[in-house]
């Protein structure tokens, strides 16, 4: 999403923006564009895996700010996203463009804007033990998060650039903008620095029509009108004076032309005009995508209020008949992985691209068997299209749903009212581990141990005993490191030269681990659901696996209680069973 040039353009017209002391609000949060700002701007290590007890303390600082403020936010996030949709070019084209950065990234050791795999799942349940309200959309979010905040007539807080083009009373606030590491106070009073946007603002600096923002969005080129076919005949810089001898930017050049019209259908048809060379059949497209693009910025009621206030979930628009009813309110409280809705609705699912080379096999490949029993209880029998990266390119891959390990009487409908050891056993046995091997593990250990399991019977190649040791050390010391990580968070890049083998396997694990998260949610928390922060460390690990390998002494490194060390002889002991 996002209108190509707009952010640039407001902040090259500063006079827009207005200071804002923030305070005593609501605040609707756009989830998942402030979770990858807020990683990626912390310094934090990119290409080892994620340093999850760091951006654990980061999101708690966040709340923590906001809080002393007065200020009730409420976490707004992606659903779904179907690949085979109306934005199907846009999507694919952002995909192969993080397939790209993954593979740079892990050639060149370098910190590329790719999210580590947990990074969103850390987010979500740092939230929730926060008790910070959180709503995960069924789609894309953009429309509840507008409707939800103009209905609360409450700021938004984003920095996609679509916001720029609603109509909302309380305002944007862009993330680049909002200060909140800076709380200051007046009086007894604390507030964020920040600035804050008003759409009305921009029309009066612009001298448009409020009602011609949707239009300008679509006719600048969005994700439905391509920009090479509409603008490659319509220059819009001409329609803009030169300023200092310089030529006008597009945008300007767009806005100056919208100033003659009221309406944006006039405008739409105005535009057909200038293009003399297309054909009849052609303008028509061109008119179909203009007006898609107007109809992200029309309004439904939201969706969302009586969720966050009466705890109810919003009804699904094409809700099949096939279709569990149950799962909608887990899915809208974020208690379950939106992939599951994406496999009942599409038959497909888009695996992520974690940091790696592309010349090594795609990691998910490891988690596969996890996900054959996730398609089971949601389809039966029906064929799941995986998309996947192969090389350097996406691929659709047809997976069969487990042929066994699955209950027959075990189906969707009435899989929330299975009895607890009957979904136990599904996950144990996807996993590959008897219940008896858990037997002495404290509950947050259990699905971590069965997962490694798992990991060192699939994983390819076989991981050897410093990644084990090196992985079962991280997660035996997961409090201290989350306390060192409140402490103080490491932001220089780790030194030691990135092993593409070690990071392979690694990403295997992580990649397993996930798969176990979301099949465990979907069978009703059979066992605990683990905190990631206080179980993986990607730098931590790779330190170790090099300290191992290279027969260092870990004492200094690691300085553990003795329980500590007890509790990871005892894992090493079972997974070497």
């Amino acid at each position: 999403m996002g209108v190509q040039g707009l952010t640039y353009l407001i902040e090259a017209n500063p006079e827009i923006y207005q200071k804002f002391e923030f305070s005593e609000s609501r605040l609707v949060i756009d989830g998942c564009n402030f979770l990858y700002l807020l990683y990626f701007d912390s310094g934090l290590d990119l290409i080892r895996g994620g340093e999850y007890a760091a951006f654990e303390d980061l999101v708690e600082r966040f709340v923590n700010a906001l809080k002393d403020c007065g200020i009730s936010p409420y976490v707004v996030l992606d659903g779904c996203t179907n690949l085979t949709g109306k934005k199907y070019e846009t999507l694919l084209s952002k995909s192969l463009d993080r397939l790209q950065k993954a593979h740079k990234a892990a050639v060149e050791s370098s910190q590329e804007k790719v999210l580590p795999q947990m990074a969103s799942l850390v987010f979500r349940q740092t939230l929730a033990r926060l008790e910070v309200p959180v709503a995960q959309c069924y789609l894309e979010a953009d429309q509840e998060i507008a409707a939800l905040a103009k209905e609360w007539k409450c700021p938004v807080l984003s920095n996609d650039s679509d916001f720029f083009i609603c109509d909302l009373p309380g305002g944007l606030l862009p993330i680049s903008h909002f200060h909140w590491e800076v709380v200051k106070r007046i009086g007894s009073q604390s507030y964020i620095p920040s600035k804050i946007y008003y759409s009305s603002r921009f029309c009066k600096v612009f001298d448009i029509e409020p009602q011609l923002l949707p239009a300008l969005s679509s006719l600048a080129g969005n994700d439905y009108v391509q920009l090479q076919r509409l603008n490659a005949s319509i220059k819009w810089a001409e329609f803009a004076p030169a300023v200092n001898g310089k030529s006008p930017q597009r945008l300007k050049g767009l806005l100056c032309w919208l100033k003659d019209f009221k309406q944006p259908m006039e405008a739409f048809e105005a535009a057909l005009g200038l293009l003399r060379e297309l054909s009849e059949e052609k303008k028509a497209e061109v008119m179909e995508g203009l007006n898609l693009g107007m109809e992200e910025y029309q309004l439904p009621p939201s969706s969302l209020k009586r969720f966050f206030i009466d705890g109810v979930a919003p009804p699904f628009p094409e809700v099949e008949e096939e279709m569990a009813g149950w799962v909608l309110l887990p899915l809208t409280q974020a208690r379950l992985n939106s992939n599951v809705l994406h496999v009942l609705l599409f038959s497909s699912i888009n695996l992520s691209c974690p940091v790696g080379r592309a010349d090594f096999p795609s990691a998910h490949l490891t988690s596969r068997p996890i996900r054959q029993v996730m398609y089971r209880l949601l389809l039966g029998e029906t064929l799941v299209n995986e998309n996947d990266r192969e090389g350097l390119q996406l691929k659709s891959f047809q997976v069969q749903p487990a042929a066994s390990g699955v209950p027959e009487e075990l189906e969707l409908k009435s899989l929330n009212q299975a009895e607890p050891s009957v979904c136990l056993q599904v996950l144990l046995e996807a996993l590959g581990v008897p219940e008896a091997c858990l037997d002495g593990l404290q509950p947050h250990l259990r699905l971590l141990v069965a997962v490694t399991c798992f990991w060192l019977q699939r994983a390819e190649p076989k991981p050897d005993e410093a990644l084990l040791k090196a992985l079962l050390l991280g997660v035996s010391h997961g409090d201290s490191l989350r306390q060192q990580a409140a402490l103080k968070r490491e932001k220089k890049p780790l030194k030691l030269r990135l092993d593409a083998d070690v990071l392979h396997s690694f990403n295997q694990w992580q990649g397993c681990l996930r798969q176990s998260v979301i099949l465990n949610q979907l069978l009703g928390f059979p066992l605990p659901e683990p905190q990631i922060a206080r179980c993986y460390q990607g730098t931590l690990v790779h330190r170790l696996v090099h300290m191992l390998r290279t027969e260092q002494q870990l004492e200094p490194f690691l300085k553990s209680e003795p329980s500590v060390m007890r509790e990871y002889k005892n894992m090493l002991t079972i997974v070497s069973l």
